[in-house]
């Protein structure tokens, strides 16, 4: 091979390749073709011209690809999806659609707002019989107050159905009025402290309603003020009874002291 065939090639290639640096030999016709002989013949070396230059280590184990970079691939374009054709006017299913949607929609607010109704009457209803269980229960005397309901209850029973049993040949008037006033001295009497708690819980619904509560306090009064009076008559018919009694003993020791 020539020097200045190698020096084009080395200036081309910036890596020494030994494959590219085998001489190149052109090719012999078949005819002049001269016939191997039995013995080996040994090749020399190549010997490169001092006249190349040098390259460094890293030049001479860095190659080049013998082959070129192929270029990328390209992707065939996918087939766009068709579109459907947009209309102004909705269709049959649409419609309906939209018609279920609303159904469902008033549907769920009608079943919300019974079931918010249906949560505040139970929560009323609890709160109710709990009031009602805690005010029974305030009813109740103290236990050390001694106070027995049974037998109690039973003896106020009694007094009212004898109030009833007395006026029952007297007008209406009396026998509405008696057996219940006679019932009511009777719990005074036997259930003080029931009587005090229940007088209460009245006298604190009664306050709901100003005309009741005035009437009631106006009855009270009265009541308050008959039997005030009635006590004091009492006292000063003891007091004459007693000055009678004292006056008679008198003139009967007057009366025996004479005698003798």
């Amino acid at each position: 091979m020539p020097l200045n065939q190698v020096d084009r090639t080395l200036a081309d290639h910036s890596v020494l390749d030994p494959r590219r640096l085998r001489p190149h030999n052109p090719p012999i016709p078949t005819n002049n073709r001269p016939r191997r002989s039995s013995s080996r013949s040994t090749r020399k070396p190549l010997v490169l011209s001092p006249l190349l230059p040098s390259l460094t280590p890293t030049q001479q184990f860095s190659r080049k690809p013998i082959y070129d970079d192929l270029p990328p691939l390209r992707s065939k374009p996918q087939p766009e999806a068709p579109t459907e054709p947009t209309t102004s006017s909705p269709t049959p299913t649409d419609r309906l659609a939209r018609q279920i949607r609303r159904a469902r929609l008033t549907l769920h607010g009608y079943s919300s707002a019974g079931e918010a109704r249906f949560n505040n009457f139970m929560s009323l209803l609890l709160t109710q019989e709990r009031s009602f269980t805690s005010t029974i229960a305030s009813l109740a005397p103290p236990p050390e107050t001694h106070e027995r309901l049974m037998p109690g209850a039973l003896y106020v029973l009694v007094a009212a159905m004898s109030g009833s049993i007395v006026t029952r040949n007297r007008n209406i008037l009396l026998r509405a009025t008696v057996p219940f006033a006679v019932g009511v001295g009777a719990a005074w009497v036997v259930l003080p402290v029931t009587t005090r708690n229940v007088a209460d819980l009245v006298w604190k619904y009664e306050e709901r309603v100003p005309l009741i509560a005035e009437n009631h306090l106006r009855v009270r009064g009265a009541a308050v003020q008959g039997w005030r009076e009635i006590k004091d008559r009492g006292n000063r018919v003891k007091e004459w009874s007693d000055e009678r009694v004292r006056e008679g003993r008198e003139a009967v020791e007057e009366w025996v002291r004479k005698g003798r």
